[in-house]
């Protein structure tokens, strides 16, 4: 009688600790990217994204021409980098959207693209150079990601454009139990901020409007019901799977006695 209610128990114990097993194992539906995708599907990018200037933006200007002696004053030199080239000064884009640009003064570029602001120099440039061509960078292009990544952090973009889904890369992906039906990317133009959720397991993220970020967007990943209730009982997870192994070898312990 003491051996049934022994095994009873041993069996019980099984159930519990193989119960826990399963609880902390994510389904393919909640993991896998682009689920919606068929075989040989084609979906064509037919966006034409180009970073626009925004408020405290840093801009890289270079002007250029076959008139070296013309085109100085339009390049002022701050100094030498360490690797004894030359160093041009940059220009902040003040809340108005202007930046203060050598000879011409104030210049208007907020919300404009760089070829836009490419031509819009040469415009105010034909006065004082023939032919100028005019190189603009943004210099502070970098991007946030927080939340169930493997590296949260800020990252220098080095090019003006880069996607979501390269962002998630650069931070390590994502963590096992993220919410990829839930990606937020917080953007801010000028003071107004705007939040779009994305979901990495459709397709449609490529037609999303921020599936190409901007410079200084932050994307957070929010955990899945699984970490925050992990962070909730804060380790007792951990204590009951302590508790149901002694149960085990408790239990083991009394059959071989028997």
């Amino acid at each position: 009688m003491n051996t049934f209610f022994t095994k009873k128990r041993f069996t019980l114990c099984c159930l519990i600790v193989f119960s826990l097993l399963l609880s902390s194992c994510g389904s393919r539906k909640k993991v896998v990217y682009f689920q919606d995708a068929k075989d040989f599907e084609t979906i064509v990018d037919t966006d034409t994204f180009e970073p626009r200037f925004k408020v405290n933006d840093i801009v890289s200007i270079y002007v250029s021409t076959f008139d070296l002696e013309a085109v100085k004053p339009f390049n002022l030199l701050k100094g030498r980098s360490q690797n004894g080239g030359l160093e041009y000064i940059d220009y902040l884009v003040d809340i108005q959207g202007n930046i203060d640009y050598p000879v011409l003064g104030k210049v208007k570029i907020i919300g404009l693209t760089v070829e836009e602001a490419k031509n819009l120099f040469k415009e105010k440039l034909a006065d004082y150079l023939k032919d100028p061509i005019v190189n603009i960078r943004i210099l502070n292009f970098r991007i946030s990601v927080h939340g169930e990544v493997n590296r949260p952090g800020i990252y220098e973009v080095s090019g003006e454009r880069v996607t979501l889904l390269q962002a998630l890369a650069l931070a390590g992906d994502l963590k096992s139990k993220a919410r990829r039906k839930n990606v937020m990317v917080i953007r801010d133009f000028n003071g107004n901020k705007t939040f779009t959720r994305i979901d990495l397991t459709n397709k449609e993220i490529f037609n999303s409007p921020v599936y190409y970020l901007t410079q200084n967007d932050l994307v957070y990943v929010e955990p899945n019901k699984s970490a925050i209730s992990e962070s909730f009982l804060d380790g007792r997870l951990n204590a009951t799977i302590s508790i149901a192994s002694i149960l085990i070898t408790s239990t083991i312990i009394l059959l071989t006695r028997n």
